[in-house]
């Protein structure tokens, strides 16, 4: 588990620099060694490792122009660990949010987070943050599970529980909850929520685990904004290592993960067991094998095994363009939210509103559905899959 580096040295340089001149800056191949994963890597005869660095000499080649502050503010949104970057207020295009005159303040509810969650992240994330399939669970979970080691046959009693990490039991930092919900969510329109949007999202989920802000409790009047989140101290802030959150010395926490993962001892202290590791019954082990392998595990390589040849004699109209376009990913998980293939009640409701329309639903898009469901099928195409799932769901 490792803590956030301090970048905020870099991202002061590049304040001083354009965007174009940095994409093409040879201020890396002026190190003689380049870091990658805590590993150190001499730069020789142009490269690094297996990576080419640029070594042609830049000077006073130019080929675009100084960034404004404004492009630069539009494009610099990221938050970091300190709250360095949290905004004041909401933004567009670079530049303050105007009410009334004056820049619009950034800030939002617990409850205005909890309608904008029902109804953007609901369907993925579950009711409360509680998950769905394929998406993580958002609350819940305690620091104590993060010491459980999923699967270890050579104990006497393995654990099958897996560690649970939520926002609350996992995350140092806030920052990172508001910073990824503002960029990648929601899934099918990212960036499009504003700062107070993005704020009350960011305070309804830390009520959801429980987290209290300068002692308060997190109740549906409660509001936050940037002084309050500055203020936000996570659970398990302290719960990493080694320590590369080194603020008055960057280069400090490269030296401390270097030294961690060139440590042996570190790894690996259990005794070796080569005989005999599993201390008492197998039921009690989480994962298992499901299939009986013995029959095909010592046949030669130049074996056939050829996929059986599947009957589509029985296939109904719409079912192959169906599974082949994964509608399944959300008509077949009843918490994402879509009516699920073979829901009778559910399909009932949505045939009520006729037939053309729930046509037009599947063309256009419906709450968190992307337009035609995010693939570039034809209309005709559309409407055999939307009839194949009603005719599967009577």
């Amino acid at each position: 588990m490792f803590k956030l580096e301090n970048t905020n040295m870099l991202k002061k340089a590049l304040l001083s620099v354009t965007l174009a001149s940095f994409l093409t800056s040879s201020a890396f191949a002026k190190n003689e060694v380049s870091v990658d994963g805590a590993v150190k890597y001499p730069v020789k005869d142009g490269k690094y490792s297996a990576y080419h660095v640029n070594t042609q000499d830049m000077k006073g080649f130019n080929i675009g122009r100084a960034v404004t502050k404004k492009e630069l503010a539009a494009w610099d949104t990221d938050v970091m660990f300190d709250g360095t970057g949290l905004p004041e207020f909401d933004m567009k295009h670079g530049e303050p949010v105007l009410e009334n005159g004056k820049p619009k303040k950034a800030q939002g509810s617990v409850a205005l987070g909890e309608e904008l969650y029902d109804a953007q992240c609901v369907m993925c994330h579950g009711d409360f943050g509680s998950g769905g399939k394929g998406y993580p669970m958002l609350a819940g979970g305690s620091i104590e599970s993060l010491k459980f080691q999923r699967l270890n046959p050579a104990d006497e009693e393995p654990n099958p529980d897996a560690p649970v990490r939520t926002i609350g039991s996992y995350w140092p930092y806030a920052s990172t909850l508001f910073w990824y919900i503002q960029e990648s969510m929601p899934f099918n329109a990212p960036k499009t929520l504003t700062n107070s949007e993005t704020y009350a999202l960011t305070a309804y989920l830390l009520a959801l685990n429980n987290i209290e802000i300068d002692g308060e409790e997190l109740d549906d009047d409660y509001i936050l904004d940037k002084e309050k989140f500055l203020k936000i101290v996570m659970p398990n802030v302290n719960g990493f290592y080694p320590e590369v959150n080194t603020p008055k010395d960057p280069h400090q926490g490269v030296k401390n993960m270097t030294e961690y993962l060139s440590n042996p001892t570190l790894y690996g202290k259990g005794t070796r067991c080569m005989k005999d590791c599993i201390k008492g019954g197998t039921d009690k082990l989480l994962l298992k094998i499901g299939d009986d392998l013995t029959k095909t595990a010592n046949e030669p390589l130049s074996t056939v095994r050829d996929l059986p040849k599947i009957d589509t004699s029985s296939q109904k109209p719409g079912q192959v363009e169906y599974e082949n376009a994964g509608c399944s990913a959300c008509h077949a998980n009843a918490a994402i939210g879509a009516p699920v293939l073979g829901d009778k009640d559910a399909w009932a409701k949505v045939v009520s509103q006729g037939i053309d329309k729930v046509y037009k639903n599947s063309i256009d898009g419906i709450n968190a559905m992307p337009p035609r469901g995010g693939t570039d099928l034809s209309d005709d195409a559309l409407k055999t899959i939307v009839d194949y799932m009603i005719d599967s769901s009577k």
